[in-house]
C-alpha cells in the first residue's frame, strides 16, 4: 500500500462539509463522496504558482484544458470531440438540472433509475418535469438498469433518461453491451439521455474500463449529455469544475440556453487545478485506485462477516453500497452514528434497506469504522 495514502490530514476548522457535519461528537464522517486524502502534488504545485501570480480577474476557458480533454477522450475511449463540443460547469449537479430543463417542456417526464444519487430525483422536479423511477436488476452480483421495466414505463410524454456509470450508489460499470442495448431503446423511442460519467476514473475491478455511451455510435451521441469532472478521482471538488460533452449543435445551444445568466463560469482555480490533473495526475490516481481496492477488498471481507449486514462486489468509486436489511433496525442512520461511524442513508437514494460508506480514506480510519459497525451490530443481537 502507498504510505502517503495512510496520512491522516486534519480537515476539522477548514468548514469542511464532511468534517464538519458531526461539530465535536466522536462520530467518523464516511458520508459525502470526497476522499480524505491529499491531492496530486502536481495539482497543489499548479495552485501555489497560479495563487503566486496574485492577479484574480475573469477568466476564460483556458485553450490548453479543451485539447487535454479532447485527447483524453481520445485515448482512452477513442471517441473523437472537438473544443466546440465541450461545456464547462461549476459543477456536475447544476448540469443534471440543466439537462432536464434542456430537453422537453413543463410536464414532460424525466426517466430515473432508482436507488440513484439523490440530485437525480430532485433535478426534474425543480424543472417542472414528473420523474418516473425504473429500477435496477441484479445479474450476477451486477445491478443495471432493468431495460424491460424502462420500456414498460415510456409514455408520450417520456423526454429524457438520467443515466449513471459508474453507477452510485454501488459501483456498477457498464459493459458495451448493456450500453449498446440501452442506447437501442433510446433511439428507438426518441429520447434523450444525460450520462453522469464523473466517477470514470475510478474503476476498481481488473478487466473493466469505462465505456462513454455516447462514445459508442453517432445516432446515440447526438442524443446524448455527458458530464464528467476531475473532482471525485483528484478530491478537487471544492474547486468547482466540471464539463459537459454534447455533441449535437442543437441540443447543445438548448443547454446553453437555459444556463445563461443563471450558471456562473468555473472560476480560473478550478481551471488550473483541472489541466494539473489532466495533464500529471493519472500516475498519481493509478496509486490511489491500489490504494481504493486495497481497502474495498478489507472492507468488503469484514462486512460480510458482520451479522445482517452484506455488501456485493464493488466495481468502481469509493462509495460501498451495504444491504443493512438483515439487522433490523429502525432508524439505522441514528444507529450508526450512535456507534460513531456517519453513512449516507439508503432511503436517500431510494432504499431504506442500504446504507452508503465513503472508503475513500487512511485505512486506519476504515478499520475504526469497522470496528465501531461490528461492536454496535453484535451488541444489537439478542443474547
Amino acid at each position: 500500500m502507498d504510505k502517503k495514502f495512510d496520512r491522516q490530514v486534519n480537515r476539522k476548522g477548514t468548514a469542511s462539509q464532511k468534517w464538519e457535519k458531526y461539530g465535536d461528537s466522536d462520530i467518523l464522517p464516511m458520508w459525502v463522496a470526497d476522499t480524505d486524502f491529499m491531492s496530486p502534488p502536481s495539482v497543489i504545485e499548479a495552485l501555489h504558482e497560479r495563487i503566486d501570480h496574485g492577479v484574480f480577474g475573469y477568466t476564460n476557458v483556458p485553450t490548453e484544458l479543451n485539447q487535454l480533454v479532447i485527447e483524453r477522450m481520445q485515448s482512452l475511449y477513442q471517441w473523437q470531440i472537438s473544443s466546440d463540443d465541450i461545456v464547462w460547469l461549476p459543477g456536475l449537479v447544476c448540469g443534471l438540472n440543466l439537462a432536464c430543463r434542456a430537453v422537453g417542456a413543463s410536464g414532460d417526464t424525466v426517466i430515473s433509475p432508482k436507488p440513484v444519487y439523490p440530485p437525480f430525483m430532485s433535478a426534474p422536479r425543480l424543472s417542472d418535469r414528473e420523474v418516473c423511477t425504473v429500477p435496477l436488476k441484479e445479474n450476477n452480483q451486477h445491478f443495471t438498469i432493468d431495460l424491460d421495466a424502462l420500456e414498460k414505463s415510456l409514455t408520450d410524454r417520456s423526454r429524457l433518461l438520467l443515466f449513471c456509470n459508474p453507477h452510485n450508489p454501488g459501483g456498477a460499470v457498464y459493459r458495451q453491451e448493456e450500453l449498446e442495448a440501452l442506447a437501442s431503446i433510446i433511439i428507438q423511442h426518441d429520447l434523450y439521455i444525460c450520462s453522469d460519467e464523473i466517477h470514470c476514473d475510478l474503476i476498481l475491478e481488473a478487466g473493466l474500463q469505462h465505456t462513454p455511451i455516447a462514445s459508442i455510435g453517432e445516432e446515440i451521441s447526438r442524443r446524448t449529455i455527458t458530464l464528467m469532472a476531475p473532482s471525485k478521482t483528484y478530491n478537487i471538488a471544492g474547486l468547482g469544475c466540471s464539463f459537459a460533452i454534447i455533441t449535437d449543435k442543437q441540443l447543445r445551444q438548448q443547454f446553453i440556453n437555459v444556463r445563461k445568466g443563471i450558471v456562473p463560469d468555473v472560476n480560473l482555480l478550478g481551471y488550473t487545478a483541472a489541466i494539473a490533473a489532466y495533464k500529471a495526475g493519472d500516475e498519481w490516481n493509478q496509486q490511489q485506485l491500489d490504494y481504493l481496492r486495497e481497502n474495498r477488498d478489507y472492507l468488503q471481507r469484514e462486512i460480510n462477516l458482520i451479522p445482517g449486514l452484506k455488501l456485493l462486489p464493488i466495481e468502481a468509486t469509493y462509495l460501498a453500497w451495504i444491504d443493512i436489511s438483515g439487522a433490523k433496525l429502525t432508524n439505522p442512520a441514528h444507529f450508526f452514528e450512535q456507534a460513531g461511524v456517519g453513512m449516507s442513508p439508503g432511503r436517500d437514494f431510494g432504499d431504506a434497506n442500504y446504507m452508503r460508506l465513503n472508503f475513500g480514506c487512511p485505512r486506519s480510519t476504515l478499520e475504526e469504522a469497522i470496528r465501531r459497525i461490528k461492536a454496535a451490530i453484535i451488541n444489537e443481537l439478542p443474547a
